[in-house]
């Protein structure tokens, strides 16, 4: 069994819908069990321009799935929730998206799975519901907690916690 943290954010449709169809997805056998999940935050989009916020959140579960096969259902479930084919490394509107944020203190670098996962420390969007759940996690490549990584990122994106419920 590992654990894994997922981050999980949607800025089209029915944005509280898709984040809990990803919930339900998840637990629903695809993944495993949510062991936490953090707060919901909306933010601005990060890396492109957008008139749509987005809702993000991150959760811990426990999982049986190899890391690749934790891709591949994370890819599943974006595509059943009616995301079209990731377009590359440019940024666009989505209805869902999954980050394998961390695996265990797997570190790996593939040719599409890179974990942990390449820029959370650039993201507040990431590092603040990740801090809400798992505030001294150690990133196993950097060495630093999600405490320290959150006060250091230089992200000026403005995130808002805000109240939804989510089960």
């Amino acid at each position: 069994m590992a654990t894994v943290y997922l981050g999980l954010g949607t800025n089209l449709g029915d944005k509280p819908a898709n984040l809990q169809f990803a919930l339900d997805s998840i637990s629903g056998q695809q993944i495993g069990v949510i062991s936490s999940m953090s707060p919901v935050y909306q933010s601005e989009a990060w890396g492109y321009t957008s008139d749509n916020s987005f809702l993000n959140m991150v959760v811990c579960a426990e999982t049986e799935l190899a890391p690749e096969a934790l891709l591949n259902a994370c890819q599943r479930i974006e595509i059943a929730a009616g995301r079209e084919t990731k377009s590359g490394r440019d940024y666009a509107d989505r209805v869902l998206d999954l980050d394998i944020l961390y695996y265990d203190k797997l570190v790996l670098h593939q040719n599409k799975l890179s974990i942990p996962h390449p820029l959370i420390a650039e993201r507040k969007f990431v590092l603040q519901p990740l801090c809400d759940i798992a505030p001294f996690f150690v990133d196993p490549a950097l060495g630093n907690t999600i405490t320290d990584m959150l006060m250091a990122c230089t992200d000026k994106t403005r995130i808002q916690k805000i109240e939804l419920t989510l089960r």
